[in-house]
């Protein structure tokens, strides 16, 4: 589907055309060689002990942080300033904070009450997620990724219903979450993102069926839903072309982020619903034996591991395909395992792998040593 939504793209090297055929493959190309590192990461992370790879979590968290900052301090304006450069790759140190942050959280909420029982209180866990997660959510709210931003908010409720906080307290803090969001939304949002208020405006006006600009702010939401919307049961077929109608070869929508951000819609206008209900499904599938290892984790740092990474791939997938079909605004996130992001690709199937060593590790306990009673 990546070389299908990039074959409009442009900016690719003669020599890289002779090579590779047309501007899809090279891309498809790119991202068989992320796979491949992916799969190595995925392996390495699955066949150790999880219980040693969180001990990396306050070192990734501060590296992220870094990167991340090292990012803010660029001089660059631009919509991708939340990237680094590697050679010829980009780096989005945004999508390690989060790793990092959900290593973090599992190491922090099972092995610090065993120092004191007094960092098993409630405040105290409250106040180890909050922490944990405003830090990089704001730096990455200031970079102007709003989407992988707000990524951090179901992972922070998943911590907190895992990590065992009350139910009163969950309650309270839904309360005081509701009262203080028109102040974010109305305040902190346009402070911090200039496009924030005016998409969840246009999604809004879309929504109430108002009138809105398809020419400007709507144009992307609109051919895009409307190209998922007309396919079908069986969709327009492959690389379809102009002739079958197709609404995205026809050059309506956002051709820079077809391959990325819109592909789940290129998916559903070539491959129809049963395509998309497919991949639907087995999105589902991978969530529900995330949920199913979790339950059989031998400790809490691996139950944390577990749920807050189903919480990232949901947040995500509901993100990226809602926004394809009006359900949500458009925030510019990636469709796990499916969208061209060479870093987001890697991370998730390290991320994956780490659910599979809490599977490998389930029933491995430490050893402990017993003197022999002196006779």
């Amino acid at each position: 589907m990546i070389e299908s939504a990039a074959r409009h793209l442009g900016g690719v090297s003669k020599g890289a055309l002779e090579q590779f055929g047309s501007v899809g493959a090279y891309y498809a190309s790119k991202q068989k060689t992320f796979i491949l590192i992916g799969s190595i990461a995925y392996f390495a992370a699955a066949f150790v002990d999880y219980r040693w790879i969180r001990w990396l979590g306050i070192p990734f968290y501060l590296v992220s942080l870094g990167l991340m900052g090292a990012v803010l301090m660029m001089p660059n304006s631009d919509e991708k300033v939340y990237q680094l450069q590697i050679g010829s790759l980009t780096f989005q140190p945004a999508q390690l904070g989060i790793t990092a942050g959900i290593l973090l959280i599992a190491w922090l909420l099972q092995d610090l009450p065993k120092l004191h029982r007094w960092f098993g209180a409630p405040f105290i866990k409250i106040g180890i997620i909050g922490v944990s997660a405003a830090v990089p959510f704001l730096m990455v709210m200031k970079m102007g990724d709003m989407g992988s931003a707000l990524v951090w908010i179901p992972v922070c409720v998943v911590a907190l219903i895992i990590g065992g906080i009350p139910f009163r307290y969950l309650t309270c803090m839904a309360f005081i979450g509701a009262g203080v969001l028109p102040l974010l939304y109305f305040v902190a949002l346009p402070l911090v993102s200039e496009r924030g208020p005016e998409r969840i405006d246009t999604w809004l006006r879309m929504m109430n069926n108002r009138d809105v600009d398809i020419r400007g702010t709507a144009y992307a939401p609109y051919y895009i839903s409307m190209a998922v919307g007309k396919a079908g049961w069986k969709g327009t077929g492959y690389k379809s072309d102009i002739e079958s109608g197709s609404l995205i070869a026809k050059g309506f929508g956002s051709k820079t982020t077809f391959h990325n951000d819109y592909i789940f819609g290129v998916i559903g206008e070539e491959m129809g619903f049963r395509g998309s209900l497919l991949l639907l499904t087995a999105f589902a599938m991978l969530l529900i034996q995330g949920l199913f290892i979790a339950f059989y984790s031998r400790d809490v740092s691996g139950r944390l591991i577990a749920c807050l990474v189903v919480a990232l791939f949901f947040a995500h997938i509901f993100e990226s395909i809602g926004m394809c079909v009006l359900i949500m605004p458009v925030t510019g996130i990636p469709l796990p395992l499916i969208s061209y992001s060479g870093t987001f690709v890697v991370i998730c199937m390290f991320l994956l792998g780490l659910v599979q060593s809490v599977w490998i590790h389930r029933n491995s306990r430490p050893e402990i040593s017993v003197k022999p009673a002196d006779a």
